[in-house]
């Protein structure tokens, strides 16, 4: 609803190796011009004005293609690994139990299965992996 079947047809016959979101913008600051030398735009500052507020809008829906074109860098991904890993094997050493009143030569560390840090690493590697 918002082109008409031949700008459609144009639009679809235009060839490009990237999106075409830039297209409706030229046909508009071309409409524009055109409005503004035959007197539907009445004042230079209005199509000034105008067209700023197009241009605006334009830099927004480049600015969403590059998101869009850059992915996230791979190093990203793998420093949140090495951190999840780093932070389980942390919390799997210190969170461990040591009744220092039983008075264990040397503090030896007492060695059990840590469940809640198990589901705890566990929920941290699934939603990495998502």
């Amino acid at each position: 609803g918002f082109m008409t079947r031949y700008e459609r047809k144009l639009f679809d016959e235009l060839r490009s190796p990237h999106l075409k979101y830039w297209v409706p913008f030229v046909w508009f600051g071309n409409l524009a011009s055109k409005a503004r030398k035959e007197g539907r735009i009445r004042d230079s500052v209005d199509l000034q004005t105008l067209m700023n507020e197009m241009n605006k809008y334009r830099s927004w829906c480049s600015l969403l293609f590059g998101y869009d074109w850059v992915g996230i860098p791979l190093v990203y991904t793998q420093v949140v690994t090495l951190a999840v890993y780093t932070f389980f094997f942390a919390c799997l050493i210190g969170r461990q139990f040591l009744d220092t009143d039983q008075g264990y030569q040397g503090h030896d560390l007492d060695i059990y299965i840590p469940i809640f840090t198990l589901l705890q690493f566990f929920f941290y590697a699934g939603w990495l992996k998502v």
